[in-house]
């Protein structure tokens, strides 16, 4: 995998076609700007007394209260996780257009410091194996790391790639394993380990850290882990156990911005529960019998109240981090990784940790998981229970931005017996974007990325078509356009800070390369240039043969507007010498958009930019708006075709697929390209007779010696008048 975090970019509007030979814009388009609708998505479980979920229910079955205000549900859908792991297009359409909040969000988080080493490498092995075999494929995950001297760190965030996920449990983040030069801002891909230099991603051939240099290394990095906390042993004690309750409560803020359950595996020994709880009565304990003396005596002053009744203060800290859990929609599952097989007696290490965690469990709605080996399951009651998700929506009325916190109470119309229903606590109201933690933003911004679902606060549209490079590689540039109207509404004077975020993902769900960029863009000279029109973002990525899908995220870093979009892409193998045509491309007119190209890396200088017509470069429309009337000029590109006449023909279909009248392709031709098996064709389109809407251009061409029809297609909007 290559991968591509490109610096940030100034570009003052005013002279970006002269820097990037690219045009200006010209014809202002309107945007009518409208308040946002807070529209509250509440996931919801239902099951019986034995934990089998409850399938067949209606939006007429529940009903909703925002502090204790019913609520009318505006929206309801249902997710059975059972019916969509068949194996059929259908399940797998809905499994990739599933929304976020019907999702079940793991966040695997492994606790060095209430913990020895030895334990965690253990628990890692269990983690791995629970990760590879027993998530859903809609399912994400993510893996987090906290120690007392870092704090919380997060190593892959919510991520439905299997691989990354292994490998970020295998090196849990130790910066002797990874290589810091490769840096995903987003926290999907993790550096490449010095023992691993291939692609990232696969599994074959990887090694684990469970065994060779890899152990070596993070056994190591978990010693001095250690060893700084027996260091701080005796002083540590309640106030590090505050540092790690408060610590937490901040992971469990940021996580609220990720939208659905969370169920956070806490991977852990756990803390003397003793300086919580107090020291359980056993009569035959000398220590409490020496208590009860004191205590006879009148001699309170010997009476260490805290070892009888717990610490009030500590308690206290405690559930201020359970409740923000709670209103995160949070649910802690603790596995105490200490182990079964050392015959520990009662007051033993394992013990008193075990009775923290438990308390943690039970503070969020979870349980507490005894052995490490089996944890996986034991946690297959947890997933087919919350395999049926009720997902409910709704409006509320008057809501301010303020952050406040909403309780929720979610109930069955009609309840049997024994039923138990599981949803969310509450929900915060929005607040500023600027006003969020830096976490919370890339947490959002991962979440959208994961999930591929389309979201048009920001007007995005992505082109990425495959072009060869090698015998079995391509180089696919990605044009991503961002309305500017959309894009701008809200901001203020001064730069505009744009965010420019694309992955791509195979047919398994691993990330196989992306690219990131910050593009600042100058609004004293250019606010007009960019409502006009908007920026056109050129970027690459690498693949060999397969099937992909690109996910594209552009942001406004000030406002937090956000457009996502996806493309799919087909990567032949070139190899095999088959005729391949690409997508047809439609050729932007002079004087639309501000265009940034990203910058490149060592592999791509070589690549000679592809959009090129009589070796005149061209810029491609990622969807363009054609007028009635205008002709439109097309790029095809085709590889393998054989000497002689092309036949070529053309249809328009509407949005439904359908073939409609109207349009005509006219004056195609081969032009001179001077590399061997590459034809591009010079054609024109008219959109002739079609009403204003979306449509799409399917083009035919057979290959003159074997006869075999090649098919591409792209897609267009009719407007009333030019763009």
């Amino acid at each position: 995998m290559t991968s591509h975090r490109y610096p940030p970019t100034v570009i003052a509007a005013a002279v970006l076609a002269c820097c990037l030979a690219f045009g200006a814009s010209a014809k202002r388009e309107t945007f009518e700007e409208r308040s946002d609708v807070v529209v509250v998505e509440i996931p919801v479980n239902v099951s019986t007394r034995d934990g089998s979920p409850v399938r067949g229910l209606t939006a007429a079955d529940f009903e909703i209260f925002d502090n204790g205000d019913q609520q009318e549900i505006t929206g309801f859908e249902v997710v059975d996780l059972e019916a969509l792991a068949v194996d059929s297009v259908r399940a797998r359409q809905a499994r990739e257009q599933m929304p976020s909040t019907a999702r079940r969000h793991f966040l695997l988080l492994f606790d060095l410091s209430f913990a020895d080493p030895s334990s965690i490498l253990k628990a890692r092995t269990a983690a791995r194996e629970w990760v590879l075999d027993a998530l859903h494929p809609t399912d994400l995950a993510a893996v987090m790391i906290y120690s007392l001297e870092i704090g919380p760190r997060l190593i892959i965030t919510f991520t439905p790639d299997r691989a990354q996920l292994a490998r970020a449990i295998d090196t849990l983040g130790a910066p002797a394993l990874l290589n810091p030069t490769l840096q995903d801002p987003l926290r999907f891909v993790l550096p490449q380990t010095p023992q691993d230099p291939g692609t990232l991603g696969l599994l074959d051939g990887v090694e684990t850290a469970g065994s060779g240099p890899l152990r070596g290394a993070l056994i190591e990095t978990l010693r001095f882990v250690g060893l700084e906390l027996e260091r701080s042993q005796k002083a540590f004690e309640r106030s590090q156990i505050k540092a790690w309750s408060r610590s937490l409560g901040d992971v469990a803020r940021t996580l609220d911005s990720v939208a659905g359950r969370k169920h956070v595996v806490y991977f852990s020994e756990g803390f003397d529960g003793t300086l919580l709880l107090g020291r359980q009565q056993d009569l035959d304990d000398e220590l409490v019998q020496q208590e009860q003396l004191d205590r006879e005596r009148g001699f309170l002053w010997a009476v260490d109240t805290d070892n009888v009744y717990g610490n009030s203060q500590l308690m206290n800290s405690i559930e201020r981090m359970l409740e923000e859990f709670r209103r995160a929609d949070c649910v802690i599952q603790a596995v105490d990784i200490s182990g079964v097989d050392a015959g520990v007696e009662r007051g033993s290490r394992r013990e008193v940790g075990q009775d923290a965690l438990f308390y943690v469990a039970r503070g969020t709605g979870g349980e507490l998981y005894e052995n490490a080996n089996t944890f996986g399951d034991q946690l297959d009651s947890m997933l087919a229970r919350t395999s049926v998700t009720y997902v409910l929506s709704f409006q509320p009325k008057d809501l301010p931005l303020d952050g406040s916190y909403h309780r929720l109470k979610v109930k069955l119309a009609e309840k049997e017996r024994g039923t138990h229903i599981s949803h969310r606590a509450g929900y915060y109201a929005p607040r500023p974007f600027e006003e969020l933690h830096p976490l919370e933003k890339t947490l959002l911004a991962s979440d959208a990325i994961a999930a591929a679902a389309p979201r048009r606060e920001v007007e995005v549209r992505v082109l990425a078509p495959a072009f060869r490079t090698g015998a079995a590689s391509a180089y696919v540039p990605v044009i991503i356009e961002a309305e500017g109207s959309s894009l701008l509404a809200g901001h203020q004077d001064g730069d505009a800070e744009v965010e420019f975020y694309a992955y791509v993902t195979d047919d398994q769900g691993q990330m196989r390369d992306f690219f990131t960029q910050m593009v600042r863009l100058d609004l004293d000279r250019g606010r007009e240039a960019l409502l006009t029109g908007g920026v056109k973002y050129y970027g690459h990525l690498n693949l060999g043969p397969g099937s992909y899908l690109v996910r594209v995220l552009v942001r406004n870093a000030a406002t937090g507007r956000t457009g996502v979009q996806t493309a799919m892409v087909e990567v032949p193998a070139f190899e095999l010498g088959e005729a391949t045509l690409l997508p047809p491309f439609f050729v932007e007119p002079p004087g639309k958009w501000l265009l940034v190209r990203g910058a490149t890396d060592g592999g791509a200088d070589s690549v000679v930019y592809p959009f090129t017509l009589d070796g005149e470069p061209y810029v491609p429309a990622a969807q363009a708006q054609l007028a009635d009337g205008r002709d439109s000029e097309l790029c095809l590109v085709a590889y393998n075709l054989g000497d002689g006449d092309l036949q070529i023909d053309a249809r328009v279909l509407d949005e439904e697929g359908h073939p409609v009248p109207g349009g005509r392709l006219s004056r195609a031709e081969r032009t001179v390209t001077g590399i061997p098996g590459l034809d591009k064709l010079r054609a024109e389109f008219r959109p002739r007779g079609l009403a204003p809407g979306d449509y799409t251009l399917e083009i035919g061409v057979a290959d003159p010696v074997t006869g075999q029809r090649l098919r591409g297609s792209a897609a267009f909007e009719v407007t009333d008048s030019d763009p």
